[in-house]
């Protein structure tokens, strides 16, 4: 085992980091992307450090192959971009770099500084980078060149503990940015770790603080746990650390008022992770309808199926032969405000609405757009989702 160390004012070198080499954290390079070691490379090859950081390496530890790979560096963004053609700028208030290889993107950022805080946006040393992480297992830094892991905060002990641990102090994690609340059940169900008791208490405590987050983070937060294929074990860890009701106030109403819906709802969400993990068994149906534009429309249908059980006589609207149109746009229209402050895509959530009815057996073309006598016109509800 090696140790990175820093002098300190009085210049006597002082440990800071332990350095995990090849045989001791037995990454495999065969699980990296070698467009991101080719971005690594690149940056070294012109005197920069560079890093892959955060849930690949906890990934890549606990022996799974990572979805992305994001890269960090002490290169600011202009000179990234001069380095590589294929890639831009991107941010106003703290810029990233995102390097293009075909549909891959990898988000490469610089080092950020702690002066403002961990959401503060100047850049800054790796030193301070770590400390704005939000929990160990996110906190490492991977050399692919080198082949070793540069650890501060003991997040490979952590990891091989299976122990969700804070890097910024309890008082602080959360007030400064809530959705780190949700980030740690998530961590927690894709990883099987446990939250200890003192991080599952205060994110309790400070669970109203997600009633302050925009609708866009919401969502995007939600879509996470939709494609996660854990969305049934985050969903209930929510539950009782009492996040969903910021996230789904509808739908915890519905769960807090009848034990029955909460089942059905749950059992859903259950279904639909079986189905994304290719377990055999009383999975959903294959869809109906072809693939959604953004490719979540028909799990956002598990949000909303059981909910639009309860709307209407199904069985008697087929039978009196009710028009679709009619009975999209009504649907259309309460789910819009049932899964409020989630605000997904117009696309996706039409898509739900007409898989859920397709589902139910109900059929069928919705209306045309309406014209003026001017030859405009303007589009209901359900006239988009054609």
């Amino acid at each position: 085992m090696l140790y990175r160390y820093v002098t300190d004012a009085a210049g006597k070198p002082v440990k800071k980091a332990i350095v995990w080499t090849k045989n001791e954290h037995g990454i495999d390079l065969g699980k990296i992307d070698p467009d991101a070691r080719r971005i690594i490379t690149v940056l070294r090859q012109y005197g920069f450090a560079a890093y892959i950081v955060g849930g690949a390496v906890r990934d890549l530890l606990i022996h799974k192959t990572p979805k992305d790979f994001d890269l960090v560096t002490d290169a600011p963004p202009p000179r990234i971009k001069r380095l590589f053609y294929n890639a831009r700028v991107i941010g106003k208030r703290f810029r990233l770099v995102h390097v293009i290889f075909g549909k891959k993107i990898f988000e490469v950022s610089t080092f950020r500084s702690t002066a403002e805080g961990t959401v503060g946006n100047n850049f800054g040393t790796i030193h301070e980078d770590v400390m704005r992480r939000d929990f160990t297992l996110n906190a490492l830094y991977y050399d692919p060149v080198n082949e070793y892991i540069v650890d501060y905060v003991g997040g490979v002990q952590d990891i091989r503990s299976r122990k969700i641990n804070p890097v910024i102090p309890l008082p602080a994690i959360f007030v400064e940015d809530p959705v780190r609340m949700v980030r740690a059940v998530k961590y927690a169900a894709a990883t099987g770790f446990s939250l200890p008791f003192f991080l599952r208490r205060q994110i309790k405590t400070d669970s109203a603080l997600l009633g302050t987050i925009s609708p866009s983070r919401i969502t995007e937060e939600l879509v996470k746990i939709l494609n996660s294929g854990y969305s049934a074990k985050i969903v209930k860890a929510a539950f009782d650390l009492r996040l969903y009701p910021h996230l789904q106030p509808a739908a915890a109403e519905m769960c807090r008022t009848s034990g029955e819906f909460r089942q059905a709802y749950m059992r859903r969400l259950a279904l639909m992770d079986a189905a994304a993990a290719g377990i055999s068994g009383p999975v959903p149906a294959a869809s109906p309808l072809p693939p959604s534009p953004a490719g979540y429309g028909e799990k956002l249908g598990a949000f909303i199926h059981d909910y639009v059980l309860t709307l209407r006589d199904w069985e008697d609207e087929k039978k009196r032969g009710a028009p679709y149109s009619d009975l999209y746009a009504f649907t259309w229209a309460q789910c819009r405000r049932f899964v409020l402050p989630m605000n997904p895509q117009r696309s996706e959530l039409e898509y739900a609405v007409r898989y859920v009815l397709a589902g139910l057996g109900i059929v069928g073309k919705t209306a045309k757009k309406r014209r003026t006598h001017r030859g405009g016109g303007r589009q209901t509800p359900e006239s988009r989702s054609q």
